[in-house]
């Protein structure tokens, strides 16, 4: 499905526009091209419904209604008016797509829309030609741009190529100025308001299975799963933008199957790379870049013809802006086409040329080209691409450092993208080398070119990726202790970067979100670290520290392979201390979300909490206990959940500050609404929002989980079951505004889970509709594989509750099948009673029964009883619908009124009560029955509308119906 806005069209909209469709509500007429369009009027309304509310899906209840107000009809009559629609938008012709159906819904309209107001031209109309919907400004993630020389023909090109989608490649050597086209492609694309445009550079990734990481990266999509393609498929499928990917060739293999896939599965999205050799992927088109125009012959050409020439232009441009006072005689100009010309206008080694020419003049410069520089081609595709052209260059910009500098610049190849001054100090530093004089010599690499400032953080510093290739061969070649005492000093700073981000969520949340940018040198850190000539010392408490940063990007599943190394490494220097602790802490959580509630998680945590008790942190054995009382409630285990959260709120008196006695309360207010206590669980977790800050991602990180969000959601299933209905809607609809706004996937999940049985058991099924399409949304293109397999139980839930149990039988007990083999509990209990209401409903009644039995035993030995009294009411139903003695029947109801009143869950009770009273009713028992009904109805204080008390009342309509007859 396309993707649409989910704000409804103001009915007032005069014209509303999509494809070559205008509707004019009002007037209700529907024109194509300008021309008026044949159609019936049921077809038109069926149009001017759907139009109006895009992107949502209509059930066909809601349409019937709207549609044929005064009449009843059939589906048949739904079914057989919207194929007319279809055939007259001409749906599916050509790609295209207007109205989309959701079996066993409704439908939804998909196309996108724009409304305008009226706008009077020739005829009355404005012409179809000014009524094109325009799309929203795209948005720009690009380096800053630079001015381009001698490629705008270049530019336009691309530009003009780039107005459909497809897969284009710039393709050249390296340093011919790929990036710079590039970016300048992306600008001019991005300034005409049109097209989203997204920037990656490779040139930080070294491993191939971190492409689609570091492309979801550029997207801002938060992957925490082990197929980060099928995340990034799943948020682009249906966008129009322009990816743009940058420095591909050392990872050509995986990016032209990436790529591929992209094409296939996003076919709106547009890919421009660069690479120094084409992708060879399926539907590639390459634009070969090559060199800056430069003079072939000098004899003859004066220096303002010589000037005319690009590459000899950017050669000027780039030297008197390392020199403002330089002036250059017609005979340097000469010297300057000389060099232009022996570089073969390449755009990286003129810069380079220029720099020097800023430092030590034209005359100086040309001579040291002439002596040491070479641009010989090797011809060899197996020699390294990065070897193939600029090594002379590089061969020559090193040939002018002194053994200071090139010591520091060697050592510089441990950093992989931008680094800071502190960050080179400390890596360059040793007992040769002061940290002073490797900031000073910093500062004459950068002045000589080897070293560029980051354009895109003040401040930082960078190797060109051809310029740490080099640099790197260098540190090699001075030895195997050289590198690893490099490589460790690398690691160390690190280390000591991500152990200082502080003490409070606050503060790790601040200082890591400076630190984006490094995920490439802590990869490294820690990949030399665990490497073969690493340093356990160092690997394990980095491990340790870089958790805290993979889980502030939700890169769980990098989280977890590290974490899991560094446990197998753990020694008697790491064993029991902070470190073991924050380890074992991360990989408990990431485990469950990876790869689901494993026992493995369970002992990660157990583990934790342990040494947070021995080393009395008091602060992390409360998050750690919020982390197993939900994996414990996750997977079934209710009593053992229990007992963590009274552990927790111990924990949260002995702090005794308000957000740990939130957070605590929160938790045991969970397991009171499991247990059936919810008289106790309204009480702590309004405790718990009276003490809890607002909702912080920063906090949100730090636990693992929203506690605040949760404690919601709760709050609303309790006040529902207690009879508080308007009261448990307010709570979820502010729920579901501050999930929103935390923008946070998981706490998102959770709040839809909890949610939808308020809504089913409101009766608000629209709502659960809705809620239930956007938690599919969400755990389909995050891949929370528990989460997915609850969807179709959702919608059997919803199914039910519309008298459509068939099917719904089905679907419930797939999705149960599949939620108990991820040992995903948490929602069993909830679907089962809506599976036996189901079958019931079908009449099996025999089958509702046995399942209402194994249910019951299931929620006395896993601890949630709250839905008890429900479960008895159920088995009422279908032990009276076999022919069981009425006695037999009253008994079981009996005990459900009773054991609703201990739990104070009036809600079930009342359900129980309705039961009873129709019992009576059919022995006769008519006084009995309306004066339980009364004493019910009398209770009920809000929820007029609900589904129960609206059978409540139906009932005692009925009632009065027959004593009218009667008498």
């Amino acid at each position: 499905m396309e993707s649409v806005s989910n704000e409804p069209l103001s009915g007032s909209a005069a014209r509303i526009l999509f494809g070559p469709f205008c509707l004019v509500p009002r007037k209700r007429l529907l024109l194509r091209d300008g021309a008026p369009v044949d159609i019936g009027g049921r077809a038109l309304d069926l149009l001017i419904a759907l139009v109006q509310r895009p992107g949502r899906v209509i059930s066909k209840r809601e349409l019937l209604k709207r549609v044929w107000p005064d009449i009843i009809v059939e589906e048949g009559s739904l079914r057989f008016h919207m194929a007319g629609l279809r055939k007259i938008l001409g749906d599916g012709e050509n790609g295209d797509r207007y109205v989309s159906t959701q079996v066993g819904v409704g439908y939804a309209f998909v196309a996108p829309t724009e409304a305008l107001p009226v706008e009077e031209g020739a005829g009355g109309w404005t012409p179809m030609a000014a009524m094109v919907p325009k799309r929203p400004s795209g948005a720009c993630s690009l380096p800053l741009r630079t001015k381009l020389i001698g490629r705008d023909a270049d530019a336009r090109l691309l530009v003009a190529c780039l107005s459909e989608p497809k897969l284009f490649t710039i393709v050249g050597t390296g340093g011919v100025g790929k990036t710079s086209l590039a970016i300048d492609v992306g600008h001019r694309i991005a300034g005409a308001g049109e097209t989203t445009v997204r920037f990656v550079d490779l040139a930080q990734v070294e491993d191939a299975a971190l492409v689609p990481y570091a492309l979801a990266g550029a997207l801002g999509i938060a992957v925490q799963t082990d197929d980060p393609m099928f995340v990034l498929l799943a948020h682009i499928a249906g966008q129009a933008l322009l990816l743009i990917i940058d420095n591909c060739e050392h990872l050509i293999d995986a990016v032209s199957g990436i790529v591929e896939q992209i094409r296939e599965h996003a076919p709106r999205v547009c890919v421009l790379a660069t690479s120094r050799e084409p992708l060879r992927a399926l539907g590639e088109h390459v634009h070969w870049l090559g060199s800056l125009d430069f003079p072939r012959e000098l004899d003859g050409l004066s220096a303002q013809q010589l000037l005319q020439y690009p590459a000899i232009e950017l050669f000027i441009r780039r030297a008197t802006a390392g020199n403002a006072s330089l002036k250059l005689e017609e005979r340097e100009v000469s010297l300057v086409a000389d060099m232009c010309q022996r570089l073969e206008g390449i755009a990286l080694p003129i810069e380079l040329a220029a720099l020097r020419v800023a430092a030590h003049g034209v005359a100086a410069t040309h001579a040291l080209l002439g002596e040491g520089l070479s641009l010989g081609w090797s011809g060899r595709r197996t020699a390294l691409p990065r070897q193939q052209t600029l090594r002379a260059t590089l061969d020559w910009s090193y040939g002018l450092l002194s053994t200071t500098e090139r010591l520091s610049f060697d050592r510089l190849s441990a950093f992989v993208g931008p680094f800071s001054l502190d960050a080179a100090a400390h890596v360059v530093a040793d007992a040769k080398l002061d940290p002073l004089t490797a900031i000073v010599t910093l500062d004459g690499l950068v002045a000589k070119g080897l070293v560029s400032l980051d354009q895109a953080e003040p401040g930082a510093y960078r190797l060109l990726e051809m310029t740490r290739a080099y640099s790197k061969e260098k540190l090699r070649e001075r030895g195997e202790e050289e590198m690893r005492q490099t490589a460790f000093r690398h690691a160390a700073f690190y280390l000591k970067l991500l152990s200082n981000l502080g003490e409070s969520p606050e503060e790790v949340f601040e200082h890591a979100s400076r630190l984006t940018r490094q995920l490439g040198n802590v990869r490294t850190a820690l990949e030399w670290s665990f490497g073969p000539t690493g340093d356990a010392g160092v690997a394990v408490p980095l491990a340790a520290a870089s958790a805290q940063l993979y889980l502030q990007y939700s890169l769980m599943v990098e989280c977890r392979n590290w974490c899991e190394r560094a446990t197998a490494w753990l020694d008697e220097r790491h064993l029991a201390t902070a470190i073991e602790l924050e380890l074992q802490a991360a990989m408990g959580l990431v485990l469950m979300f990876t790869r689901g509630n494993t026992e493995a998680a369970g002992m990660a945590l157990k583990r934790a909490l342990d040494i947070a008790v021995a080393l009395g942190d008091h602060w992390s054995q409360l998050r750690i206990l919020g982390r197993l009382q939900i994996y414990d409630e996750r997977i079934g285990d209710y009593s053992t959940s229990t007992v963590w959260a009274q552990q927790a709120l111990e924990v949260g008196q002995a702090i005794g500050q308000p957000e740990a006695i939130a957070v605590a309360s929160s938790l045991v207010g969970v397991t009171h609404l499991l247990v059936g206590n919810q008289a106790a669980a309204c009480k702590e977790l309004e405790t718990a929002l009276r003490n809890s800050l607002p909702s912080e991602r920063s906090r949100t990180i730090y636990y693992g989980f929203d506690h605040r969000n949760r404690s919601f959601i709760a709050l609303a299933r309790a006040l529902w079951l207690r009879g508080y209905p308007d009261q448990a809607r307010r709570w979820v609809e502010q729920a579901h505004k501050e999930a929103k706004a935390l923008d946070h996937p998981v706490t998102r999940c959770i709040a839809l889970i909890w949610s939808l049985n308020v809504y089913t058991w409101t009766g608000d099924l629209d709502k659960a509709h809705a809620n239930v399409a956007l938690l599919a949304q969400l755990a389909q293109s995050n891949l929370f594989r528990p989460y997915m397999a609850a969807i179709q139980g959702f919608k059997g839930v919803i199914a039910i509750e519309e008298g459509c149990p068939n099917e719904a039988v089905q679907w419930l007990g797939e999705s149960l099948a599949n939620l108990k083999s991820l040992r995903y509990e948490l929602l069993t209990t909830s679907f089962e009673v809506s599976l036996a209401e189901g079958l019931t409903l079908s009449g099996r009644n025999a089958e509702a029964l046995t399942l209402v039995n194994t249910t019951i035993e299931h929620c006395k030995q896993g601890g949630d009883i709250f839905a008890l009294p429900e479960l008895l009411r159920l088995k009422a139903s279908a032990t009276g619908s076999l022919g069981a003695h009425g006695d037999v029947v009253e008994s079981l109801l009996q005990e459900a009124l009773a054991l609703s009143e201990r739990q104070d869950s009036r809600a079930w009770s009342l359900r129980a009560a309705i039961d009873l009273a129709k019992l009576w009713l059919k022995q006769g028992r008519t006084s009995e029955a309306v004066a339980l009904a009364q004493s019910y109805r009398k209770s009920v204080t809000e929820g007029f509308d609900t589904k129960d008390v609206r059978t409540l009342e139906a009932l005692l309509t009925s009632i009065a119906a027959v004593a009218l007859d009667s008498a």
